[in-house]
């Protein structure tokens, strides 16, 4: 028998329940809103609504999905992020709000800067959210984006088509992919996570996102080293860099970046609390 919205949202909540699923109605209103593309009070104000033959089938299809840990997010293949529409899939991490923080703490920066012929590279882009947000944004910027990963430039390339930007893509191992560019602006959202937290992440995580984009090596700064030693080659005199970086690595990042080449250092928390984002900027 064909279903209600009221009806739906009961039966996925009884589903989530009976597997001991946290926040089980919560995730319930994700699952249905998503799937028919509703806001949460939508799916209340509607909930006499019977779904169609085809709506109840995929909502039972996501269901399963769901309660096999996969995100909801990898299920509808699309996000929201920082005003951009993004296409995701298992080759690309799902875009964390951490990172909308981050952008838009470079957009409060950038909307002061003459950006005429200036430069912004986005290294380690995964789905281009954090370039194509910025792109979309600031349209007289000139932004590069690269990947070690070809599955995820591929995914980038096609977000940037759909939402009509022009971000230059290329897939590289870190600054390889722009090595005789210089340029006036970096970000980098790196993995991060150390051996130890990746093996203590949630299931969801560990199961469906890419372990690439993730696990950085024994300590987690792997990448923040390289960058440090590397960076000042890729960049232009009084270049600006941001990082986002982990919960616990901002003195270690900070200290990595206080070299003969750096200045104006800084470590910024997230909205929990924690050392989520460290700026800085090349000397002249």
């Amino acid at each position: 028998m064909i279903k209600t919205v009221q009806q739906a949202l009961v039966l996925l909540n009884q589903a989530f329940q009976a597997k001991q699923v946290e926040h089980s109605m919560r995730q319930s209103e994700d699952l249905l809103a998503d799937l028919l593309n509703w806001t949460r009070a939508e799916l209340y104000l509607n909930a006499e609504r019977r779904l169609t033959a085809e709506q109840w089938g995929k909502c039972q299809f996501w269901l399963a999905k769901r309660l096999q840990g996969m995100p909801l997010q990898y299920l509808h293949g699309k996000v929201e992020f920082f005003d951009t529409l993004l296409h995701v899939n298992s080759h690309v991490l799902i875009p964390r709000q951490e990172t909308e923080i981050l952008v838009d703490k470079i957009a409060q920066f950038l909307k002061n800067e003459a950006l005429e012929n200036k430069v912004l590279w986005d290294l380690c882009c995964g789905s281009g959210c954090i370039s194509i947000a910025l792109k979309k944004k600031f349209p007289a910027l000139q932004v590069l984006a690269s990947d070690l990963s070809k599955e995820a430039v591929n995914v980038a390339k096609k977000n940037a088509q759909e939402n009509q930007v022009e971000v230059f893509l290329k897939q590289g191992d870190l600054l390889q992919a722009f090595k005789n560019c210089k340029v006036n602006y970096f970000v980098c959202n790196p993995p991060y996570i150390s051996l130890k937290e990746y093996e203590q992440l949630e299931k969801d995580v560990v199961d469906y996102e890419p372990r690439q984009a993730l696990l950085a090596g024994e300590t987690g700064l792997e990448f923040y080293v390289c960058l440090a030693e590397q960076l000042p080659d890729y960049l232009l005199p009084f270049a600006k860099i941001w990082l986002e970086i982990g919960y616990n690595q901002g003195q270690d990042v900070r200290q990595l970046f206080e070299g003969p080449y750096w200045e104006n250092q800084k470590i910024e928390k997230d909205w929990a609390g924690h050392d989520r984002f460290f700026s800085c900027q090349l000397k002249g």
